[in-house]
């Protein structure tokens, strides 16, 4: 089964079905004399706090969502999120450097994740979607999909790698957690998830097998699955998989254009469409794109032109919803007035994400710090509550759910910090294994 957009998540929280909780009273904070820097750091802080307190106690993993009204219509309160809780531990680290937390709080909680994420359910090495938080078993996301995901696996890996660069020099506790993060990464099969041809596949299962059928190719949110599988030590894939798989045999590479703005890669989206912006994050919190390059893109320019599509369509604003603009855009997979929805320019909703424009922070620094002001100094407290800024909104709809999404928090941590000193992304490009798998596949960059 294929899905029209990908994160695959949109399947899953589909099921959640509508909701409208609203804000009536509009209260803004009140506060347009705090610094453009102080208004960063207060965000991470409290954007941070979705994966410290609001953590699920037993493996000290992220909860797939924290909604503030209570209401959990999948009854999941207990289930973690595997790409989520990855996003979770960069997180973590930016709020141990930044000291929201000491040095020995942090290191206490990676040791617990570590662990449990060593007898938590496992195929081939890779984790599922979701997993039950109290137990460790894998918990159904959906038709068939009940097992083996490799890409909310490669979202994780991506954290083990940053967590054991972060560690390796540390204390004695901490060269352990550095340890079991190693391990952890190096136990991931990527071989295995080509089925005998020359591409990745999204799922496995041991009831199912490859069932789903979900071949991955670009361009989405899935580059990193094919980088650390290239740079893996143990399973590794050939370069062949990411250029006839990923690739397409160049078939990637477009000409397209949207507001006069090139696309460089063929979005999975409507033809010369353009899709949700978490695909410009996912894989980049800790792959550097600044300077990073192969046959078919810079990525950097990939990133940025994706980020300036969304603000000149919020400008545009061709459908006039309510208070699109400069000071207010950013489309991606959110919670929506109809459940959850894949907010693109071409699937507009009247639907605002703060992520999208929060987590763009490298790319389009100055739009997005005006952005965030909007966010916190006008919305107030109608978007912005215990963990940071609620997950999405409507002007138009008059819609402030109270809700949250581990998968949206997260790079907004971590993005934010990337913008200010480089940290993951340093992390990340400093590992031997990926200075290795890049080159194996033919990139440039300026770590390397």
């Amino acid at each position: 089964m294929k899905l029209k957009f990908n994160h695959k998540l949109i399947l899953g929280l589909l099921l959640v079905g509508a909701f409208a909780t609203s804000c009536k009273t509009p209260q803004t904070m009140l506060k347009s004399s705090i610094t453009d820097d102080s208004l960063m750091t207060l965000v991470q802080k409290q954007t941070f706090n979705y994966f410290w307190e609001g953590a699920e106690p037993n493996s000290g993993m992220a909860r797939e969502r924290i909604h503030i009204d209570g209401v959990y219509p999948l009854n999941d309160f207990n289930v973690v999120t595997v790409g989520g809780s990855g996003f979770g531990i960069m997180a973590t680290i930016v709020a141990a450097e930044r000291g929201f937390i000491t040095a020995d709080e942090a290191t206490q909680r990676f040791d617990r994740i570590v662990d449990f994420l060593a007898k938590a359910d496992r195929y081939h090495g890779a984790w599922s979607h979701w997993i039950d938080g109290p137990t460790g078993k894998s918990k159904v996301f959906g038709d068939q999909d009940d097992a083996a995901d490799i890409v909310e696996t490669a979202f994780m890996a991506q954290a083990l790698i940053c967590l054991r660069e972060y560690y390796q020099n540390g204390n004695d506790q901490q060269k352990q957690v550095a340890k079991k993060a190693d391990a952890l990464w190096k136990g991931i099969d990527w071989d295995f998830f080509r089925n005998g041809q020359d591409v990745l596949y999204w799922h496995w299962s041991p009831t199912h097998g490859w069932g789903m059928n979900h071949a991955i190719q670009g361009y989405d949110e899935c580059l990193i699955s094919y980088v650390l599988g290239a740079s893996s030590p143990t399973h590794p894939i050939p370069a062949s998989t990411y250029h006839e798989g990923w690739a397409r045999s160049g078939a990637i590479v477009t000409s397209a254009e949207k507001f006069g703005i090139p696309l460089v890669l063929k979005h999975n989206a409507p033809e010369n469409g353009v899709g949700p912006l978490f695909w410009s994050h996912y894989s980049y919190l800790g792959l550097n794109p600044k300077g990073l390059q192969d046959q078919y893109a810079d990525y950097w320019k990939l990133n940025v032109n994706h980020t300036r599509i969304n603000i000149e369509h919020a400008k545009l604003n061709p459908l006039k919803y309510t208070g699109y603009g400069e000071n207010s855009w950013g489309f991606t997979a959110s919670y929506s007035v109809d459940g959850y929805n894949a907010h693109h320019p071409d699937n507009d909703q009247g639907v605002v994400s703060p992520t999208a424009a929060l987590s763009s922070m490298p790319y389009t620094p100055k739009e997005s710090i005006k952005a965030m002001r909007y966010f916190y100094e006008k919305k107030g407290t109608e978007l912005f509550g215990k963990y940071g800024f609620y997950d999405a909104f409507s002007e138009t709809a008059n819609w402030y759910p109270q809700r949250y999404l581990a998968i949206d928090q997260g790079p907004i941590v971590v993005m934010i910090e990337n913008y200010r000193t480089g940290l993951i992304w340093n992390l990340f490009m400093q590992a031997p294994e990926i200075k290795a798998g890049l080159k194996t596949l033919g990139f440039k960059s300026p770590n390397q």
